[in-house]
């Protein structure tokens, strides 16, 4: 089994919107992202629209070959309304607040069962796939798979930090969350600061790996090597050695 990469094009966004106009051209480049290997796309669109704009998402929508993920904040209507009208191959779950700059925690999908368990039947009932972003806590997986999720993602800015200090001790919790997942039958995605040096040594001990959702550090890695050859580089990344 290998372990798919979907390529998140936030930052594309941050930099066209920059300056206004379409420049860099978001659309091409996620059609490009797909050609030169990716095996998926993530957005993750916010409320003030920083970056991904929910037209966006509509104009990405019947271009895409591969699998389109959307990330976002469920308790956002207006995000709620864009995935059941885009209906995605994959939404994911964040708990993010407003004017968040990134992702920085998981759910307690303990405390927020009763509302995730009902906000995933609609999506179930709509045929999309569902992942919840969840720290490598057992009791967090456990209480995922009482929610009817069919995914984790899991939210590795713990293991980047540590990975250089201690890269055993990083990784420990990651490998004892995987087996739980993998025991309960919810499938694994994983990201957040997830790079060339630390990613296949994650790859290779997270079992049962489905996809890892990577952005600013791909496109930042793009910056020197070129978008086609880092998109192979992480690739080759995701190769178990």
């Amino acid at each position: 089994m290998s372990t798919k990469l979907s390529v998140n094009i936030n930052k594309i966004a941050t930099i066209r919107n920059s300056r206004g106009g379409n420049t860099p051209d978001l659309l091409k480049v996620a059609m490009d992202c797909e050609r030169f290997g990716a095996q998926g796309i993530t957005v993750h669109p916010r409320p003030d629209e920083r970056h991904i704009r929910y037209s966006d998402v509509r104009e990405l929508k019947p271009l895409l070959q591969t699998e389109f993920n959307i990330e976002g904040n469920p308790r956002e209507q207006k995000f709620m309304d864009l995935v059941f009208e885009n209906k995605p191959a994959q939404v994911t779950l964040v708990p993010d607040v407003l004017g968040q700059l990134t992702s920085d925690h998981g759910w307690d999908t303990i405390a927020n069962k009763d509302y995730l368990k009902e906000i995933i039947s609609e999506f179930k009932k709509a045929g999309i796939r569902t992942s919840i972003f969840v720290s490598p806590d057992l009791n967090m997986i456990d209480g995922a798979l009482e929610t009817g999720a069919d995914r984790i993602e899991l939210y590795t800015e713990s293991y980047a930090k540590d990975f250089f200090h201690d890269r055993e001790k990083a990784i420990a919790p990651f490998r004892v969350a995987a087996k739980r997942a993998n025991e309960v039958g919810l499938g694994i995605n994983a990201g957040h600061d997830l790079s060339l040096q630390n990613l296949n040594y994650f790859a290779k001990n997270v079992e049962g790996l489905l996809e890892v959702s990577i952005g600013h550090a791909l496109i930042s890695d793009a910056l020197y090597f070129g978008l086609e050859n880092t998109i192979q580089l992480y690739l080759r990344e995701l190769v178990i050695r």
